[in-house]
């Protein structure tokens, strides 16, 4: 059974950084894509950075140059690093899986596998 579990969550202020955590279990983790969304109240879910099994990235324009997601398949483990976070990024985060080397991009019809999400609250 898939199961991936957040954590790393938190408030900052705008300018701040926090680093999200997210550990997979129940599949063979290194060859599955993995991903980060979010979703604020009232806003569809938005995938913001993804990583190949082969460590390739893709960012969500809104985050390029400030988030960056990495993996740690001895660990089971993605995270995202996040920097300069402004009020905008409040949000829901959650880990997304994709049973497929591949990406394919940041549609949520791409991922099969959900968390459960990790809150993070950037006030001004």
């Amino acid at each position: 059974q898939v199961q991936l579990v957040e954590s790393g969550g938190g408030s900052v202020q705008a300018g701040g950084s926090l680093r999200l955590s997210c550990a997979a279990s129940g599949y063979t983790y290194d060859t599955y894509c993995m991903a980060w969304f979010r979703q604020s109240p009232g806003k569809e879910r938005e995938g913001v950075a993804a990583i190949t099994g082969g460590e390739a990235t893709i960012y969500a324009d809104s985050v390029k140059g400030r988030f960056t997601i990495s993996r740690d398949n001895a660990k089971s483990t993605v995270y995202l690093e996040m920097n300069t976070l402004q009020p905008e990024d409040t949000a829901l985060y959650y880990c997304a899986s994709r049973p497929n080397y591949y990406c394919g991009g940041l549609r949520v019809t791409n991922y099969n596998y959900w968390g459960q999400g990790t809150q993070v609250t950037v006030s001004s």
